[in-house]
């Protein structure tokens, strides 16, 4: 069962579903490059909030080598927010304070406001590898479903090739599931990466 927490910003509702730490086995199975790579790991997701309008992300994955030993794969960071044009009640960019002060809280007609045609909610997802890429996904949350694809991703020099990506999460029977399809290495988008996860107490 899914407890929600009730003192929520209201523009962080829709993705409530979200907010804990989820931890299970997924499969990996990629071919490119005349490569294909395949393999089960462990990845552990955490989603929380401090209060603002966006969610904090954490992710880690890795697997256990034939040697027993924990082999880290690359962990993300990032945030997780309803897309809605900035206002002067807003601060930012960078360190710049609100221009006006919020006269109130933003409240669920505010959020109602946003409900897209197909009755989801237009989403962005801001996510920094460990390895220097950055990515800027948009998409939609329906109900206890998201569906992202990216906008923009952002290499170091040195960085492999990786040129586009989708995410699909849903929350099935009480667990997080997901699928993320890349194009990376040459290949065109496919298949990545799958997992099953379980929310901890």
């Amino acid at each position: 069962m899914i407890e929600l927490p009730t003192d929520l910003p209201a523009d962080l509702v829709p993705l409530s579903w979200l907010l804990g730490v989820w931890e299970g086995n997924g499969v990996l199975d990629y071919d490119a490059g005349g490569l294909s790579m395949s393999g089960e790991f462990t990845h552990r997701v955490s989603f929380s909030h401090d209060g603002g309008d966006a969610l904090n992300y954490a992710a880690t994955a890795w697997f256990e080598g034939e040697d027993g030993e924990r082999h880290n794969l690359v962990a993300e960071t990032g945030y997780w927010r309803l897309s809605r044009p900035a206002t002067e009640e807003d601060a930012g960019p960078a360190l710049l304070p609100a221009l006006r002060a919020r006269a109130a809280a933003r409240t669920v007609d505010d959020v109602e406001a946003l409900r897209a045609e197909g009755g989801g909610f237009e989403i962005e997802v801001a996510l920094v590898h460990s390895d220097g890429i950055s990515e800027l996904y948009l998409g939609q949350v329906r109900g206890p479903r998201i569906d992202i694809a990216t906008d923009a991703i952002v290499r170091p020099a040195g960085a492999k090739d990786y040129t586009a990506a989708t995410r699909m999460y849903g929350l099935v029977d009480g667990h997080l599931l997901w699928a993320w399809d890349i194009a990376a290495l040459g290949s065109e988008l496919r298949s990545h990466a799958s997992a099953r996860l379980a929310k901890l107490p």
